[in-house]
């Protein structure tokens, strides 16, 4: 039995990549006046492509009989990346305050759409456990 479909395991996996980026731009801005601190950045949509393409998977296994089993399934870890590449400032630090708002800004829809999908998988949950009503 199979309790989320997979695309929820890809959600899930979407929502912790999007709370890494939270914090990595949330340091990064802490940041911004840091001598030769490098921005931070997290790498999931690139990696999960990279793994869609050559056909990775996920596995789990089970530690007890009783739980449920896993499938397998094809995702990607997301990975911090520290651009090390550029210099924006005159200290040697790369944080320009205004992009990094803004990709907070987007990263922050991007999380409460994600979060709006699982609660959709939530609800039919609730649905079939309620007996469909």
């Amino acid at each position: 039995m199979l309790l989320f479909s997979p695309s929820f395991a890809l959600v899930e996996k979407a929502l912790d990549a999007s709370a890494l980026r939270h914090k990595a731009l949330a340091s990064n801005i802490a940041n911004v006046d840091t001598p030769f601190y490098k921005r931070r950045d997290v790498s999931f949509e690139a990696e999960l492509q990279r793994a869609v393409r050559r056909g990775q998977t996920l596995s789990a296994y089970r530690t007890d009989p009783r739980h449920i089993p896993f499938k397998h399934q094809t995702l990607a870890e997301p990975q911090i990346v520290i651009d090390r590449h550029t210099t924006y400032n005159h200290n040697g630090n790369n944080v320009d305050l205004d992009v990094e708002m803004a990709e907070l800004a987007k990263n922050q829809i991007k999380y409460h759409a994600l979060v709006d999908r699982a609660n959709g998988h939530f609800k039919k949950l609730k649905t079939v456990i309620n007996e469909g009503r």
